[in-house]
């Protein structure tokens, strides 16, 4: 009985986590200043951009590699030849991830410019503060990306935009919550992973599609 209910339990939980992270964002995006009619729109755009990575570089990679004959009176230990195996390493861009994102932070910064444009210094401070963070965080894995802690950054964007901010809080923790990751995690850590890792490299993928996301949305939350 009790394991019944522990799996109703879970199924539950797992049925109501996307409903609410989609109220949380709504919350975030309307602390910004977006239009209840366009946030639906953002939403869906950004959930189903992280899915997408659009190639802005493309680098063939040539590796040698050992080729045996076929196993005839042992000749393979004395004659083998070597070939050349052609692959491919990518560099692209997250839809969800990274462009949304973007487009969201320069509309913020537009607002603030047209609003408090005296803020602009304090917000610069904010995001290069941020931005040092992700890097020192940011751990490069091969074959995965680039991996950041989910929590930590969003919550000193929101706490330098309290400090320096504290008039336009929200949108200036947006800013240092994605910008952050985005050049801190990805854009600063990007020729080392290009390095390492043979296939596609996203910017604002993999791991660090929820740092920059639940980054910008968590700032905004707690400013």
């Amino acid at each position: 009985m009790s394991g019944g209910i522990t799996l109703l339990l879970i199924l539950l939980l797992i049925f109501l986590l996307p409903l609410m992270f989609m109220d949380v964002m709504f919350v975030a995006l309307g602390k910004l200043g977006i239009d209840p009619a366009l946030a639906p729109l953002i939403i869906f755009v950004m959930l189903l951009g992280s899915f997408i990575n659009i190639p802005i570089v493309r680098k063939p990679i040539i590796k040698p590699v050992l080729r045996y004959p076929p196993n005839i009176w042992w000749l393979e230990r004395y004659w083998p030849n070597l070939q050349q195996l052609t692959t491919e390493r990518i560099i692209a861009i997250n839809v969800g991830g990274f462009v949304i994102p973007m487009l969201l932070v320069l509309y913020e910064i537009t607002l603030i410019w047209g609003q408090q444009p005296g803020l602009l210094l304090p917000m610069a401070a904010a995001v290069l503060l941020n931005i040092l963070l992700c890097y020192l965080l940011a751990q490069p894995v091969p074959q995965v990306g680039v991996t950041l802690p989910v929590f930590i950054p969003g919550i000193v964007a929101a706490l330098s935009a309290l400090l320096l901010a504290p008039d336009m809080a929200a949108p200036v923790a947006f800013c240092a919550g994605v910008l952050g990751p985005v050049v801190g995690a990805d854009l600063l850590n990007l020729k080392l992973v290009s390095k390492t890792q043979v296939g596609m490299a996203s910017i604002g993928g993999a791991g660090t599609f929820d740092g920059i996301v639940i980054s910008g949305l968590l700032a905004v939350l707690l400013s």
